[in-house]
């Protein structure tokens, strides 16, 4: 029996995070590659968590490797593993990641890392879910399903010759795009309350903030997403001494950190700064949409797939920006 799959709660109530959860319910019950694309600290892992823990594999393995942790020389043996005497150290046979991972699911993680050599064998077992092990000759056969994720410009690295094309469109069957928590600001409260009660909970504490200390978390842009407001909430939590945290009893340790996210939350020029680079962002963002969908004569779910975009994504996309065919044209 596999260990269990940790099933943290998926927080988040703004549009385009009720799409992406909307239809996990319906990508978990696939068996088709997913590509989960976003920032780092967005909660990538913690949808590929989700889609197995809803899926039909729910009760097999659940394997994640991180690509970019591991050396060149170590990522091949650690994804498909080796024969004894294959290198150096290699003094008995061990299995690989997709073998772990048979009947169940595979997570690679920043898989926008991987060096070409890797690709070329990634791209054989999607294919036909079968591989060799480092310095074997028999041909293994597996039942695995692949979510990767990765906060790389894949499209980028393609034309830079560092990423293969043909893997990129293996792995994005189903694209799911993670917005950076700075463009769901309506997501950040009830994040907050989340972090506060699990932390409290946690350590056995009933720490409450202010008012105003919840306003400053409430505006900061959070560049490290929710992995940053996370850390932040378990260091307020583990380190108040008692009553409302305000702005004045910030606990020590943190006065310097919360310096900062004053200076960026509340300066006119930053916020100023701040909205035009959102601005600017979602200027990009339009014209690329505009543009695939002249280019796919209007059919939404072509224009998708070449932003990494669902076609829900690209619905409410549409209705935001206020395209329409006549304009269009």
């Amino acid at each position: 029996m596999p260990p269990p799959v940790p099933t943290n709660p998926l927080i988040g109530a703004s549009p385009v995070m009720r799409e992406i959860y909307d239809d996990l319910d319906l990508v978990s019950q696939s068996k088709a590659t997913v590509l989960i694309r976003g920032e780092s600290g967005t909660g990538k892992e913690l949808i590929a968590q989700r889609i197995h823990t809803s899926s039909p594999r729910k009760n097999q393995p659940f394997i994640k490797v991180n690509c970019a942790a591991l050396s060149e020389t170590l990522i091949e043996s650690e994804l498909f593993g080796h024969e004894k005497g294959a290198f150096t150290g290699a003094v008995q046979n061990r299995k690989g990641r997709f073998e772990l991972a048979h009947g169940g699911t595979i997570f690679l993680d920043e898989v926008g890392d991987l060096p070409l050599a890797v690709q070329v064998k990634l791209l054989r077992v999607i294919q036909e879910m079968a591989f060799e092990r480092v310095g074997g000759t028999e041909t293994l056969s597996v039942d695995v399903r692949v979510i990767a994720a990765t906060h790389r410009n894949l499209e980028k690295a393609i034309i830079e010759g560092k990423y293969r094309q043909d893997l990129y469109y293996r792995l994005s069957v189903i694209p799911i795009l993670i917005p950076p928590l700075r463009e769901r600001t309506e997501d950040i409260h009830a994040l907050i309350l989340y972090f506060l009660k699990k932390f409290n909970t946690e350590n056995n504490k009933t720490v409450i903030l202010s008012r105003e200390m919840a306003d400053l978390l409430q505006h900061y842009h959070w560049p490290g997403n929710v992995r940053e407001l996370e850390n932040c909430m378990e260091r307020l939590v583990v380190l108040a001494r008692g009553g409302p945290v305000t702005l004045k009893n910030i606990p020590n340790g943190m006065s310097a950190y919360f310096n900062d996210i004053q200076q960026v939350s509340i300066k006119p020029g930053r916020q100023m700064k701040e909205n035009s680079l959102s601005n600017s962002i979602q200027q990009i963002e339009k014209e690329a949409l505009k543009k695939a969908l002249e280019r796919c004569a209007w059919v939404q779910a072509k224009a998708g797939r070449l932003l990494g975009f669902t076609p829900r994504q690209v619905a409410y996309k549409i209705k935001k920006y206020k395209l329409f065919p006549d304009a269009l044209t």
